[in-house]
């Protein structure tokens, strides 16, 4: 696989990710420390395809239904998204009318071409599958998925089934597999080492650090792409900190001048994460957002200082 990262350059990657920048490396020298004003983007390994390191979740965000107010305040969203060099969009049909917001949208804004769609499969059926594929297609008005998942691990060997023969058919560029649960954890393991997995998305923020221990190992020596969800445990850790101070040291060393930068900068600086996707309803927070992508990000002598802090609060 192209731009393979294994467990030690992983490693390496951490000591030095406190330099990275917009060219989108897992390590990078010194001469990256000034802040580009190109976004950061990060490599899948299985393609070479490059993506921004901030993409948008959709989940209860964008389930808005038919309110033509809500549908237009995310497309002002969506738009800050573009503007500000974003890419990933994901979604789900478990999301209610997400997917339909989403096609909404994409119709009503610009830098529509930088879009990377990512959706999922969601049903205990396989039949089902291919019901939900086309229904995706129609409701984001595109015509190939950047990157299909199957949602949860629900019926995966059965959908990646459907999955694998839409990416031979080209309807499909990536494929992989998502869980939010730390339980399901082993099972996800499980079929990481088993089936030719282009993305695994799972939950990863800095009070939730359990893929650490085996998951991100595992998918540095895959050569799988990682999307980080929940990155703010759904607000949790806004609210938690929002009244804190950040600490001193937060710009000079992490690269964060708020909140949102800090926690989203801890995920990013991990080598082996590909892309997080927060998810908001206000076109401040989403600035504030993909503001994670310029600066530098922190080294892994001061993730371990983020943890503290944070730990301490």
């Amino acid at each position: 696989m192209a731009n393979r990262l294994t467990r030690r350059s992983m490693m390496t990657g951490l000591g030095a990710i406190g330099a990275a920048g917009a060219a989108g490396a897992l390590s990078l020298g010194p001469s990256a420390r000034a802040q580009s004003a190109q976004p950061l983007l990060r490599t899948i390994p299985s393609t070479g395809v490059q993506v921004p390191a901030i993409g948008m979740g959709t989940w209860i965000t964008f389930n808005v239904g038919a309110d033509e107010a809500l549908r237009k305040e995310r497309a002002a969203v969506l738009q800050r998204f573009f503007d500000d060099g974003g890419g990933m969009v994901d979604s789900s049909p478990m999301y209610g009318t997400s997917e339909d917001v989403i096609g909404y949208c994409l119709e009503r804004v610009s830098g529509v071409e930088s879009l990377f769609s990512a959706s999922k499969i969601w049903s205990p059926l396989q039949a089902m599958g291919e019901d939900q594929l086309r229904d995706s297609f129609h409701l984001w008005g595109v015509d190939k998925f950047d990157l299909m998942q199957v949602h949860n691990l629900m019926n995966w060997d059965g959908h990646l089934e459907t999955l694998k023969a839409a990416k031979q058919e080209g309807r499909v560029r990536h494929i992989g597999i998502t869980t939010s649960h730390g339980r399901r954890h082993g099972e996800l393991e499980e079929v990481m080492r088993a089936q030719p997995l282009d993305f695994v998305q799972l939950t990863y923020n800095i009070a939730d650090r359990v893929a650490e221990n085996r998951l991100l190992p595992l998918a540095a020596d895959r050569g799988i792409a990682v999307i980080a969800n929940r990155p703010f445990q759904r607000k949790a850790l806004i609210r938690q900190f929002q009244d804190k101070p950040l600490p001193a040291w937060a710009e000079a060393e992490a690269g964060a001048k708020n909140w949102p930068e800090f926690l989203l900068k801890f995920i990013l600086s991990h080598p082996a994460v590909t892309c997080a996707i927060p998810a908001t309803t206000q076109v401040q927070h989403m600035a504030e957002n993909m503001a994670a992508m310029h600066g530098p990000l922190p080294d892994q002598k001061t993730r371990q200082r983020m943890v503290r802090y944070v730990e301490g609060l």
